[in-house]
């Protein structure tokens, strides 16, 4: 399997946040790492975290420290308090990001990923653990009484809201178009410094998301040896650490290849095969981008144009396009995207159907006209 940096990154987190667990918490994650990954039980340890924060801040366990909860905390905790950190958890609010006046709660896939998260901590500690006599932590799981709420949308109403967040028809070519030649009209003489030094590298990545539809990590961990250009295609390293290789568009190489003429002088990089792809020049050194500075560098520029859209969002576009460009070839849309199950693969085929639909509306209206 190969190692990412963003695994390399998320281990690194995990092992300064379980620093601050109870020792049974510990020993559940040095269980569980060789089949679960760093990022995923990052997220879990977090969750305990607010989870335990909540005993202490409710009085159910009397402690200063969540470090000193002790197992029988969790073996006693009644069905009404579990019942009433879901509560919590669920009516919690807030901010959007890009208004200051608006808040929201907390939508239920979230709280059933809580669920889950504590689901899989009680399951261990009652049924998966054994700490004496081949006997596990404690036997009553009141976790197992919570239900999880299921979230049920029809392929057609998560295809429509897709459809609301990414570029349809041309949108993705105009908002390349906009960011190479109308961006800069509005920036101020400091901003446009930087938007001269970084404009080929952040060109190249919003290209690359909408010529591949690669994901965010896929692209911070893409090397220069994995990008070939006579075969038009590009390696990355897909979930679960796996190899896989995808086509990119050639407008994109294109980008790709203008970015590499000035990658050395402009971040001083090194221009050897195993070198990170796309880089910054911090503290006279080069540094590979983290996901967050390029979800920035997205959000920017698609903000700028018209909404503020996510790298995910992008690759989203890339999706519905190679849909109705294929005529909705699901193993090659599954294939391109890296997908393992082919009902993803269909909200895009929704998406485009769409496209069609409104196309046939057009055309209806040429009819009209003549009589």
């Amino acid at each position: 399997m190969a190692v990412t940096k963003q695994h390399e990154d998320y281990e690194n987190r995990l092992e300064a946040l379980i620093k601050e667990m109870p020792d049974y918490v510990v020993k559940y994650v040095d269980d569980k790492l060789d089949i679960r990954s760093p990022l995923t039980l990052f997220n879990y340890v977090r969750d305990f975290r607010e989870f335990f924060n909540w005993l202490i801040a409710e009085g159910i366990v009397e402690t200063d420290s969540i470090k000193n909860i002790p197992v029988e905390a969790l073996e006693s905790l009644s069905l009404d308090d579990a019942n009433n950190y879901f509560k919590f958890v669920s009516r919690k609010k807030y901010k959007v990001s890009n208004k200051d006046d608006e808040t929201k709660k907390i939508d239920t896939k979230t709280v059933n990923r809580h669920k889950s998260s504590l689901r899989s901590l009680f399951k261990y500690l009652t049924v998966e653990s054994e700490v004496s006599a081949g006997k596990p932590y404690f036997e009553r799981n009141v976790m197992a009484k919570i239900p999880i709420k299921k979230v049920t949308e029809t392929l057609n109403e998560r295809a429509k809201k897709i459809t609301d967040k990414i570029f349809i028809e041309d949108m993705d070519i105009d908002f390349l178009e906009y960011v190479k030649n109308e961006y800069a009209v509005s920036l101020s003489p400091a901003q446009m410094r930087y938007f001269k030094r970084d404009k080929e590298r952040d060109f190249a990545i919003l290209s690359l998301f909408l010529g591949s539809g690669i994901r965010v990590n896929e692209l911070t961990n893409l090397r220069i040896k994995d990008i070939d250009f006579s075969g038009k295609e590009i390696s990355v390293i897909r979930k679960g650490g796996k190899k896989d290789t995808v086509s990119i568009t050639p407008s994109s190489l294109e980008d790709l290849n203008n970015y590499l003429k000035v990658r050395k002088e402009i971040y001083k990089a090194g221009d050897g095969e195993n070198e990170y792809l796309f880089v910054k020049y911090y503290k006279g050194m080069p540094e590979p981008l983290t996901n967050r500075a390029v979800e920035d560098i997205v959000y920017k520029y698609t903000k700028s144009f018209d909404k503020r859209m996510s790298p995910h969002k992008l690759r989203h576009t890339y999706a519905t396009n190679l849909a109705e460009q294929t005529s909705g070839d699901i193993p090659l849309i599954m294939n391109q995207l890296g997908h393992t199950q082919s009902d993803i693969s269909l909200l895009y085929i929704n998406t485009s159907r769409e496209k069609q639909r409104k196309a046939a509306e057009l055309l209806d209206q040429r009819r009209n006209k003549e009589y």
